[in-house]
């Protein structure tokens, strides 16, 4: 769906109305993001990159894949400053 509209004066900003029937069809949540691209402001939900990280690590627990890879390397501040208390 294609609609028209105006760039208007909003205070010292300027900014467009968008029919409810294009937000209802975008899904577009209440906070989104913008980002300007030659010839066009493209208005999209925020990314969330971590989102899913949490189910990912338990199905890595539970297949026994969240092994360290490396050896654990100590520090100066691990040999000399860290201290437990």
């Amino acid at each position: 769906m294609t609609v028209k509209t105006r760039i208007v004066q909003i205070g010292n900003s300027r900014g467009i109305r968008i029919p409810k029937i294009l937000l209802d069809r975008a899904g577009l949540p209440e906070d989104v993001e913008l980002h300007a691209e030659r010839g066009k402001v493209v208005v999209s939900a925020p990314r969330h990159p971590r989102r899913g990280w949490a189910a990912a690590a338990k199905r890595m627990a539970s297949r026994g894949d969240d092994q360290l890879i490396d050896d654990a390397t100590s520090t100066r501040f691990d040999r000399e400053d860290w201290e437990w208390r």
